[in-house]
C-alpha cells in the first residue's frame, strides 16, 4: 500500500474522473464495472467508520494504489462535492448501447424505462437514478446533449444506485423513444395542461416509459407529443410544482405499486 502525499492535484487529475463519497465508493467498488486506478482514504484509525474499513480492505486486496490527500486538495479533486474524506479515480461512466435496452424491453412484458428530457440538475439526475434503481427500472435514457449526464455529482446524489442501472445516451430521444414504441411501450410525461390525468388514473401495467422533463422548462414538445399519456401530481397547498427528482419518485412508486 502506497501513501504519497507529494503529489499534486494537477498531476492526481490526470484522465478519468474522480467519484466520492463512502457509500458511491463502496457501489463502485461492488458493482464492478469501472476500471479503478487509484483510492483517497483518511489515515487508519482503530474506529474508523464500517464503509472506511470495508474499502480499505477492498483495495488492499485487490491491489489498488491506497493514497491519503489534506482536505484542500481532496475538495480540489473533488470541485467541492461532499466527499467525507473518500474518493476512487476511476474511468467514466460505463453507459451501454441503447440496443441493449431495447433488447431488455423486448424480453419482459414489464419492462420499465426513464427518459430524462434534459434535465440539467445532478442532484435531480442523481435522485431519478436513485429511485429506478430501487423500483427495479430496466434501464434509463438521457440525450447526449443539453443536460446532465451521469457525472460524479450525479453519482454522489444517487447515494451509488447508478451504477447498478443501464443507462443509455442517445442522440435524439424521439427516435429512441418511437423505437420502445415498436415493442409494445407506452409512454406517460410528468407535465401539466389540459391534457394531463391525475397520474393515479393512468394504467402502467405492462411496458411502461416514464418521461421526466426539465427544471423550469418541463418536457419539450417533441418529446411531449410523442407521449401516449401527460401525468400529472396534484397540488393542493401553497407551491405549485415539485422538484423534478420528487415527482419522478413519487410517479415511479405508482408504477410499482400498481404491478405489485
Amino acid at each position: 500500500m502506497r501513501n504519497d502525499k507529494h503529489m499534486g492535484p494537477r498531476e492526481l487529475c490526470t484522465g478519468g474522473e474522480w467519484v466520492y463519497g463512502r457509500n458511491p465508493v463502496v457501489e463502485v467498488l461492488q458493482a464492478e464495472r469501472r476500471t479503478i486506478s487509484e483510492v483517497i482514504l483518511p489515515e487508519p484509525a482503530k474506529n474508523e467508520a464500517d464503509e472506511i474499513a470495508w474499502i480499505r480492505m477492498t483495495a488492499r486486496e485487490r491491489g489498488l494504489v491506497v493514497r491519503t490527500e489534506d482536505r484542500k486538495r481532496l475538495d480540489m479533486l473533488t470541485r467541492g462535492g461532499h466527499h467525507q474524506g473518500v474518493a476512487v479515480k476511476t474511468t467514466g461512466y460505463p453507459y451501454v448501447d441503447f440496443a441493449d435496452i431495447l433488447e431488455d424491453v423486448r424480453a419482459d412484458e414489464n419492462a420499465t424505462v426513464v427518459v430524462l428530457d434534459h434535465l440539467e440538475d445532478p442532484q435531480n439526475v442523481g435522485s431519478v437514478l436513485r429511485t429506478a434503481c430501487a423500483i427495479g427500472a430496466t434501464g434509463v435514457i438521457l440525450p447526449e446533449d443539453r443536460g446532465c449526464g451521469v457525472t460524479p455529482a450525479a453519482v454522489r446524489a444517487s447515494a451509488g444506485a447508478s451504477e447498478y442501472l443501464k443507462v443509455a445516451r442517445v442522440v435524439n430521444l424521439v427516435r429512441a423513444m418511437k423505437q420502445l414504441k415498436e415493442e409494445n411501450m407506452w409512454f406517460t410525461g410528468l407535465d401539466w395542461g389540459e391534457d394531463a390525468k391525475n397520474y393515479t388514473d393512468i394504467d402502467f401495467r405492462g411496458r411502461a416509459g416514464l418521461v421526466v422533463g426539465a427544471e423550469g422548462n418541463g418536457i419539450s414538445r417533441l418529446v411531449r407529443d410523442t407521449c401516449d399519456f401527460i401525468a400529472v401530481l396534484p397540488m393542493i397547498g401553497q407551491i405549485e410544482s415539485l422538484n423534478a427528482g420528487v415527482a419522478a419518485a413519487v410517479c415511479m412508486y405508482e408504477m410499482l405499486r400498481q404491478r405489485s
